[in-house]
């Protein structure tokens, strides 16, 4: 890793603390040549002055709203267990009455629960959950340096049980891997039992382009021999890579979520989480 100071955090209601990640999830679309990392992804740029960017520039804000993070990297790394900059950003956020919305993961945002919950008490906080493999020993090899699912589902299970509303990225699903009935039953029978409040899906299938997709073929020759050929045959060198299954699998999703009750969209959710409550502008204060 290695230490920087920030010009800026917030963009315009979202921040990055970090920039790279050591989750080494197979799929990973940030590792892409378009984001222009000048450093390996695995020496991890930390924004060590993140705090002080977000308390500034929450403090000049006129009105309060969401403040997400996690778009472009975990803030929830190995390495936030010792730094604490997420902590110690939400501590801000939650000292200025803005709303959270955390997309991360692991487990380690337990450590935050806390913070969250009094957060949402006052305003709204949303942790968000990437499921992608209701298989653990897929898992694994999927997403290699990160708990496996069925600890994320003992983590939606603990924001459930704090009042914290819980928001389930099924996305990405990889063509031939784990884009198959069981996995869509599996996924959501977790966020069922959770009770998790939304699903966003992009469909079934990933994105692949220059950076990314090398890092990709080279997990498949390590794991899964000869897909790696099936795929250049099947989709080329297309940047949207669809699985042959995505419409029946899409309906069989859809079904299951209204059967359980579970919101189902993209633009749809992410307006539900933008929301803030209430829409008074900040009043200054006169001492």
């Amino acid at each position: 890793m290695h230490f920087v100071n920030a010009k800026s955090i917030l963009t315009p209601h979202s921040m990055n603390i970090y920039r790279g990640c050591s989750h080494g999830c197979i799929y990973c679309d940030a590792r892409s040549k378009c984001y222009q990392f000048t450093h390996a992804f695995e020496d991890i740029e930390v924004k060590q002055n993140a705090p002080e960017l977000l308390e500034t520039a929450l403090r000049k804000k006129r009105k309060r709203c969401m403040v997400g993070t996690g778009a472009m990297c975990d803030p929830y790394i190995p390495l936030e267990k010792n730094l604490r900059l997420m902590r110690s950003c939400l501590e801000i956020i939650d000292r200025y009455n803005f709303g959270a919305a955390v997309q991360t993961k692991s487990d380690l945002v337990l450590r935050d629960l806390d913070l969250l919950t009094d957060i949402n008490r006052k305003t709204k906080a949303v942790v968000q959950m990437t499921l992608t493999t209701a298989d653990d020993s897929l898992c694994r090899i999927v997403e290699p340096g990160v708990c496996p699912t069925s600890r994320r589902f003992e983590v939606l299970c603990a924001c459930r049980d704090a009042g914290v509303p819980t928001v389930v990225w099924f996305s990405p699903l990889l063509p031939f891997i784990n884009d198959t009935a069981e996995n869509v039953d599996g996924i959501v029978d977790y966020c069922a039992r959770a009770g998790v409040k939304a699903i966003i899906c992009f469909g079934i299938g990933l994105t692949l382009r220059e950076g990314n997709r090398e890092y990709f073929f080279a997990a498949l020759d390590r794991h899964f021999p000869g897909l790696k050929q099936q795929y250049i045959k099947t989709f080329g060198t297309s940047y949207v890579v669809s699985s042959p299954n995505e419409r029946e699998l899409m309906q069989r999703l859809a079904q299951q979520c209204r059967k359980n009750n579970i919101m189902l969209g993209t633009d749809s959710v992410f307006k539900w989480m933008e929301e803030f409550p209430g829409t008074n502008p900040i009043q200054p204060e006169l001492f």
